[in-house]
């Protein structure tokens, strides 16, 4: 199963120090690891990659093609490397940008040849989605090849039963948390994982988490999307195949209701998705009143308020549960892992 995915960037790949390097989800390449950095690049062609000649070469094709407004990005073959116990799948485009893929030590990079090489000239050639000028970008680049690839090893290589699925030989959950930005999010995850609440960490989130939490129940992996609208359309791919959905509403922020139900809706309402488990969190409790948590009845008016708004009585094609939470003070998160497992069992 592919676990990572990393890019390299630089003008010269003779310099490592000024490289630029994305991983994702998280950090697997380390930066300062200029070893294992440079095993990579010369594992790639044997060293071609540091020849004054390959950037040359490109750059003349490159001011050939831009001349005919006709330019194409050059995508090597991807090649397979067993680095420092590391099992790397890379292809180097237009001989400046590395980009590798780590898969579990048994898995087979062949099979994902194929794909790899296909999603890279469909989002570069065709929809011409990135440049690698703009960080952003860079970032959803790597999450829409992340969650392809990973959602085809799923479907074609792995084939897994159903609604299962594996980390480091532990099977475990798929969640999908998704909601618009400033929600909690990530938040909720880092409380689920670690029990605490950062209260000096507001940037909102601008990259896919997964993030994996052993429970005595099971494991649980959270898939914890971006909410920023540029994101939003990546949603899709991630719910793809999870075993349970989570949508969380900013209760404190009524100004952003409509756009929270738009979007609500509009993944709600998509056939793929029917009968899957819905958890609706109403985040930020703590913000509406100092003593709602406690007061049953101002919690069940604002609760009727809230699925008059939603329409959340429309909700007919699916197990679902509705629940106020507030991740800074911990109020009902044990609930939200006690309704995961409701679904499960």
């Amino acid at each position: 199963m592919l676990y990572n995915i990393f890019l390299f960037k630089g003008k010269n790949f003779q310099d490592l120090d000024s490289l630029n390097i994305y991983s994702y989800p998280d950090e697997k390449i380390d930066i300062n690891n200029k070893d294992l950095i440079g095993k990579i690049i010369y594992g790639h062609d044997h060293g071609d990659l540091v020849h004054k000649y390959r950037n040359s070469k490109e750059n003349s094709r490159k001011a050939e093609n831009q001349n005919n407004n006709l330019y194409l990005y050059i995508i090597d073959t991807p090649v397979p490397q067993v680095i420092n116990e590391l099992n790397i799948f890379t292809t180097c485009i237009n001989g400046k940008i590395i980009i590798g893929l780590l898969f579990e030590k048994d898995d087979n990079p062949f099979d994902y040849r194929e794909i790899f090489g296909e999603l890279l000239n469909e989002l570069l050639n065709n929809e011409k989605c990135c440049d690698f000028n703009d960080e952003i970008e860079i970032e959803n680049f790597l999450i829409t090849i992340f969650i392809d690839i990973r959602r085809y090893g799923d479907e074609y290589v792995e084939k897994l039963p159903e609604l299962e699925y594996h980390y480091q030989g532990e099977l475990f959950n798929k969640i999908f948390l998704f909601g618009l930005d400033e929600v909690g999010k990530t938040s909720l995850v880092r409380r689920l994982k670690t029990g605490k609440f950062n209260d000096d960490h507001f940037t909102p989130t601008r990259k896919f988490n997964i993030e994996y939490i052993q429970e005595e129940r099971g494991f649980l992996a959270f898939w914890d999307m971006p909410g920023q609208r540029l994101f939003r359309k990546k949603w899709l791919m991630g719910l793809q195949d999870a075993n349970i959905i989570i949508y969380m509403i900013d209760i404190a922020n009524q100004r952003r209701f409509e756009e929270s139900k738009m979007e609500f809706w509009k993944i709600l309402n998509r056939y793929e998705l029917f009968e899957i488990p819905l958890l609706i969190l109403s985040n930020k409790s703590d913000l509406i009143d100092q003593v709602l948590e406690n007061n049953p009845e101002q919690l069940e008016r604002l609760k009727k308020e809230v699925f008059d708004y939603f329409e959340l009585e429309n909700i007919d094609n699916r197990d679902w549960r509705f629940l106020f939470t507030s991740v800074k003070t911990n109020y009902n998160i044990d609930n939200v892992i006690n309704l995961i497992f409701s679904f499960i069992q």
